[in-house]
């Protein structure tokens, strides 16, 4: 056993300055990954934004460069960094070097300088500039500019005045930094999270706008712009379109509350926008215009509202069946579309990330407000109302129906495969090593028998199926799960199957016992009909095993060509030829191969199971989106499409058409 390490009282340590951050990242940005270091630049926008929505300024420009280094840039009222009396230091240590301060904390008593902010706790600007490989502050204030410079969260020399020129008479503030890789696992972020950043910024900030300058590899500069003119109303308006099954309802509500009876009171103002879309949901909220990941108190008081509200709509109308169960928010959200937007002075975020907030009062508040809200839009817009009662009861039903079916998979699926509850003629094999075993699908009982007299019984395993197998990609879930062919396949696999949307079921890689699944059928017509459904099975069923090369299909010989005793197996035209033209003039019998049900044992071990003769193609990842193509074309329900293919291939296939 290793020797403990001391631990005494000289084994306490207590970091200092930029130690606070640069060793322990994730604790205010969440992470010390990506995600962290993108928090860290949206901490810097966000107190570009603060400014913007107390009316300083109504443009942000956000470069990033091709070497990871990033300037914000506002037209607000510059961030102080003189000289501090009441604190007697310099307000460019207290915003970029001191954790815990900045001008945000008297917010709610009404002397801070901001009302509603994004920040509050006083930590994004030094922590990003603790966490950077440099920094350079700009303050612009009218006539005079005031600069500062760091570098691996120190300062670097001391403030700098100098008179603005023409150029710079402005106010604002611009920084320019770059994350540190000493700092971040990672500080590659993608343009896609700038574009996602500044497009919600805009969205609930109504006439600011938020410019992007992309520099590409090449040095060259790609430029974006957000603007909603008016808010979320835009927003709303882009996200849903022509797609709407109401119209958009904009609201807005101011309220005075306080978390419990001993707190000071806090203002809370409302904007919101909802409609019901015909096809998918979306639920935004923001609060001080930082997006809520998480929600929190919003999405809880939403959630309640709009369930009381819309059972209560629905009781009144007599719309529930006879001892129907009562409506979920799942029920609501597949077609709800609502972006919602708070701001108070005083918040209270789950942490530094600002991912979700914890408020009571803003819970309780928005969720009486929604509540009244939508009991009033239902009275004055009834045949709305009805619409939306109408499509949230079709939502229910079809969830309890596909609950339903889960429940019934689980139920089929969960039979085992023991002697004493058998799939009906499923012939399984000694070895239990998944690395090994296989799983023939052969065409009948007559091609069982041949298989089975002609297999390794030590790793072969085999089931057949009877007739022609139900057309998967045009079957409901229903149909699939009550056809027992299809059925019994699934349980022998023992992996589970892969439905989607409302029956998504579960699929488990590691319960799959066979090294190959093999597909046997005869080289004819019918045979050719049951391998392609087959196929469909496994497309729309179990596409994992075709992702994973599990899927083979064993080709059957077409001809046997007989010399003497000596019989030579030809598997297409082109191999007959071949196999005659090397004869030589011999004399041979040449007839076309009996179907597998018709084969001896010997013949059946050579041409189709012994691993060292046989020939298996194997259904590739690579073939997947042609397969898919085909099968939806052939069997789906595309009418045109087919009718397109037929005649552009048709032709190809008319020597072997029923006609």
């Amino acid at each position: 056993m290793a020797k403990q390490t001391v631990y005494d009282d000289q084994s306490i340590k207590s970091l200092r300055g930029a130690e606070r951050v640069r060793e322990r990242p994730a604790v205010i940005f969440g992470s010390e990954g990506l995600e962290g270091c993108q928090h860290s630049v949206f901490e810097i926008i966000a107190n570009a934004v603060d400014e913007a929505r107390e009316g300083y300024g109504d443009v942000i420009n956000v470069t990033a460069y091709n070497d990871r280094s990033v300037r914000v840039e506002d037209f607000g009222r510059g961030v102080p960094l003189g000289y501090n009396e009441r604190e007697k230091r310099y307000n460019w240590e207290l915003v970029y070097c001191e954790l815990y301060a900045g001008g945000k904390y008297e917010n709610s008593s009404g002397k801070g300088s901001y009302k509603n902010s994004l920040g509050l706790n006083g930590l994004g600007a030094a922590a990003t500039q603790y966490s950077s490989e440099f920094m350079e502050v700009a303050s612009y204030k009218g006539d005079t500019v005031y600069e500062m410079s760091f570098k691996k969260g120190e300062p670097v020399g001391k403030l700098r005045e100098r008179p603005s020129t023409k150029k710079d008479r402005r106010h604002g503030t611009t920084v320019y930094w770059k994350p540190d890789l000493e700092v971040f696992t990672d500080t590659l972020i993608p343009r896609s999270y700038f574009q996602d950043t500044l497009r919600r910024q805009a969205l609930v900030n109504a006439k600011l706008r938020l410019n992007l300058y992309w520099q590409n590899e090449d040095g060259k500069f790609e430029e974006e712009s957000y603007y909603y003119e008016h808010g979320i109303a835009d927003y709303m308006e882009e996200r849903v379109g022509d797609g709407e099954l109401t119209p958009p309802v904009y609201c807005t509500y101011e309220a005075r509350g306080r978390e419990r009876a001993d707190r000071d009171e806090y203002d809370l103002s409302v904007e919101a926008c909802f409609c019901f879309a015909k096809d998918g949901g979306l639920l935004e909220y923001y609060h001080n215009s930082s997006w809520l990941e998480y929600g929190g108190s919003p999405d809880k008081a939403v959630r309640n509202a709009f369930v009381f509200a819309l059972d209560k709509y629905i009781k009144a109308t007599g719309k529930y069946q006879k001892n129907e169960s009562k409506i979920s928010f799942s029920d609501i959200e597949d077609n709800l579309v609502l972006i919602c937007s708070t701001a108070s002075d005083q918040t209270s975020y789950e942490n530094q990330t600002k991912k979700a907030i914890t408020n009571v009062f803003i819970g309780s508040a928005l969720t009486d407000y929604f509540k009244h809200r939508l009991e009033v839009y239902f009275a004055e817009k009834p045949a709305e109302a009805d619409r939306i009662a109408g499509q949230i009861l079709i939502n229910k039903r079809a969830r309890e129906h596909a609950d339903m079916i889960k429940r019934d998979i689980k139920k089929k699926l969960s039979v085992s495969n023991d002697p004493t509850n058998r799939v009906e003629k499923f012939v399984s094999c000694r070895s239990r090593d998944p690395e090994e075993r296989e799983l023939y699908i052969v065409e009948g009982d007559s091609a069982l028998t041949s298989c089975k007299l002609g297999r390794d019984a030590s790793f072969q395993a085999i089931i057949p199926v009877r007739g022609k197998t139900l057309n998967c990609l045009k079957a409901t879930d229903d149909k699939v799960l009550k056809n027992e062919i299809i059925m019994d396949l699934i349980k022998v696999i023992g992996c589970g199957m892969e439905l989607r949307g409302k029956n998504k079921t579960t699929f488990n890689a590691d319960m799959l016992t066979w090294s190959k699944i093999i597909i046997c059928t005869d080289a004819d017509e019918d045979g050719y009909q049951i391998r392609t459904l087959l196929l469909t099975v496994f497309y729309r069923l179990l596409p994992a095993l075709l992702h994973m090369g599990k899927v083979y299909i064993a080709e059957s010989p077409l001809y046997e060509i007989t010399v003497g005793d000596e019989v030579t197996f030809a598997y297409d035209e082109r191999e007959k030829a071949e196999i005659i033209a090397k004869l030589a003039g011999k004399k041979y019998t040449l007839q076309r191969s009996k179907g597998l049900g018709e084969n001896e044992p010997d013949m059946m071990w050579n041409t189709t199971m012994n691993p060292a003769t046989r020939r298996l193609i194997r259904v590739s990842e690579a073939e997947a989106e042609r397969t898919a193509y085909i099968f939806e074309t052939l069997l789906g329900d595309d009418l045109e499409e087919r009718k397109d293919f037929i005649a552009k291939y048709g032709r190809m296939y008319l020597a072997e058409a029923d006609i």
